[in-house]
């Protein structure tokens, strides 16, 4: 509780502090509470006015911690990517073979898109912090796992950068349609509005790769544009997959 004639900063932070009369307000929590109103009722309800009334504050009060919408959308995509399981630990070796790894890490990403339907839209058409992250496999953690993993089971650099390409545009195909099913919306209706000091993560588009040494090193290759071909690679494979499927 303020004093009577407190300078309005430390009202407002008071106020901040309260929420609900049980937490106190952190960017964590307004984070967690935003993909809660996103898997209940989708990502066009997520505005900053209902999110402040879900956690007991003025919508400016969450200023102080995410810089308007776009910082928050951000902040739910970063929170949801991170939670994929990445590391297969003693469960899976190398010597399982790459197909089994690959179906592995398919299901962890299919279960997160099932997990949140209506937030997997988010993950998979935002633009991405840096050329070489491509969704739903947007974060450097996941895709240096996925890039060492494929060269433990005998790919080279090349090989897994194009399996990497082509994988996540079947990801990204699959599951955007399998969330669309289940009522997931594609945009949303708030404008972006950005003010205040609050942390905004790859605000410019560079991220530190000193701890992804294999990002690093294929940083080059993996952000060649090859839209053109791996959409005309992809399209020959589905027309000969289609007619081994109609000769037996």
């Amino acid at each position: 509780m303020t004093t009577p004639g407190a300078p309005p900063e430390l009202e407002e932070a008071a106020g901040a502090g309260r929420a609900d009369g049980r937490h106190r307000l952190t960017r964590d929590r307004i984070v967690d509470e935003a993909i809660a109103l996103v898997d209940a009722e989708g990502v066009n309800a997520l505005t900053m006015r209902r999110l402040g009334a879900r956690l007991g504050v003025e919508a400016m009060a969450l200023y102080r911690y995410v810089n308007g919408r776009e910082d928050l959308l951000e902040g739910v995509v970063d929170r949801l990517v991170a939670s994929l399981e990445i590391d297969p630990g003693t469960r899976m070796e190398p010597s399982d073979g790459w197909q089994a790894f690959l179906q592995w890490m398919a299901h962890n990403v299919r279960r997160l898109s099932l997990d949140h339907p209506l937030a997997f839209p988010l993950i998979a058409t935002r633009h991405p912090a840096a050329p070489w992250l491509r969704p739903p496999l947007r974060s450097l953690a996941v895709v240096e796992e996925f890039l060492n993993g494929l060269m433990q089971r005998g790919f080279t650099e090349d090989q897994a950068v194009w399996a990497y390409r082509t994988y996540t545009s079947f990801l990204l195909g699959h599951l955007l349609l399998e969330s669309a099913a289940q009522g997931a919306q594609f945009s949303g209706p708030e404008t972006p509005l950005d003010e205040g000091g609050a942390h905004q993560p790859n605000d410019d588009g560079t991220l530190p790769l000193d701890a992804f040494p294999t990002v690093q090193r294929l940083a080059p290759k993996l952000e060649e544009d090859r839209v053109e071909v791996d959409f005309e690679e992809a399209l020959e494979a589905l027309l000969e997959r289609m007619d081994l499927q109609l000769s037996q």
